[in-house]
């Protein structure tokens, strides 16, 4: 008969445990609570927790409970952060936390016409979904038209601009309650998403590609599977370690968005965690992507550069390095809109 003896190797936590590290380590560990910093991290972990589907044992929200209890205060006094604030508070409740706050909140900020305030229509429907979250519409028909109309002229998004690609997935974010809403694009918002998905790989950026990828999920589009198998492959380069005080700057938000795009997708996910603490999230260096190179060389071409893909596609394998090349290929590859889009990006 043999005996089977333990070796006393230490159990890898499961997902819910290292999303509730997570949190520990954002929400008591990196910042202190009146650092509008700690209100952006905690906020987006949050957000990106609620939105995918979060397994937190029953304590996972535990770190948060004292700063749940002065939500009202801190609303009264920064309302300047209302955003944050509210974000924080619903989305601490729907992941299981007790409490009403969050619909006193809504009340507020809708009898005090703080939708009306904003300047920007993107302001207006983040603080719309938000205090429909409780049962507050704020959103009207002509907001939701002119936001569609903005994200539907698809030149636009041909062009490098990453404050616009972040205004584009947002705007799905918010017109799909993040997912949970069904939402019926018109095709030309869904050529937007791919067009901006075109120039974040063609630019390697790993932060705005997750984001169009998630956004393209929302919408109901499946995204390219060449950018998908580059996002698993990132995935793998991010590391976690202990540090004495929290970084000044770190690849914490690479690491959320990547990793919620992960969850959504079916990927193992938040990989690295393993014990609540103060914590830097680091990524592996990377090549930047041809993008900068790609735009360089059309301006200096002048009036010699045509918006034909396939007379400037050898004159561009000619003047790139291999690797630049390779990525640019992917690009073609990854999208059959990809001679559209270059029509646009040439500016020819």
């Amino acid at each position: 008969m043999t005996n089977v003896v333990s070796i006393g190797l230490p159990k890898r936590p499961n997902l819910g445990q290292r999303q509730s590290a997570l949190l520990q380590s954002f929400a008591q560990h990196r910042r202190a609570t009146d650092d509008v910093f700690w209100l952006k991290e905690n906020a987006e972990a949050l957000n990106i927790l609620a939105t995918s589907g979060a397994a937190l044992p029953p304590q996972g929200l535990d770190a948060y409970a004292a700063f749940y209890e002065t939500l009202e205060e801190r609303m009264r006094f920064f309302p300047q952060y209302y955003r944050f604030l509210l974000s924080i508070c619903l989305d601490l409740e729907d992941l299981g936390m007790p409490g009403n706050t969050g619909q006193q909140l809504c009340d507020q900020v809708f009898k005090e016409g703080y939708v009306e305030s904003e300047l920007s229509d993107l302001q207006r429907a983040e603080t719309g979904r938000l205090i429909a979250r409780r049962g507050r519409r704020a959103l009207d028909g002509a907001l939701s038209d002119r936001l569609i109309e903005f994200i539907s002229h698809a030149e636009t998004f041909t062009l490098p601009n990453k404050k616009v690609s972040y205004e584009l997935t947002h705007i799905v974010f918010y017109l799909s309650d993040y997912g949970a809403r069904p939402l019926d694009l018109p095709k030309r918002a869904i050529t937007s998403l791919e067009y901006a998905g075109l120039l974040a790989y063609l630019d390697q950026d790993l932060d705005l590609l997750s984001e169009v990828c998630v956004a393209m999920r929302f919408a109901g589009h499946a995204p390219s599977q060449i950018w998908e198998d580059w996002l698993e492959t990132e995935l793998h380069g991010f590391a976690i370690r202990p540090v004495p005080s929290a970084p000044a700057a770190d690849a914490y938000h690479e690491y959320l968005v990547t990793n919620w795009w992960a969850t959504l997708s079916g990927h193992p996910s938040f990989r690295g965690i393993q014990e609540p603490g103060s914590i830097e999230v680091i990524r592996r260096a990377s090549e930047r992507g041809p993008l900068r190179a790609m735009s360089e060389l059309m301006y200096q071409l002048g009036a010699a550069r045509t918006a034909k893909w396939s007379h400037m596609r050898a004159l561009l394998e000619q003047a790139l390095p291999p690797e630049h090349h390779t990525i640019l290929i992917g690009a073609e590859q990854s999208s059959d809109q990809f001679e559209t889009f270059f029509k646009g990006f040439s500016r020819a």
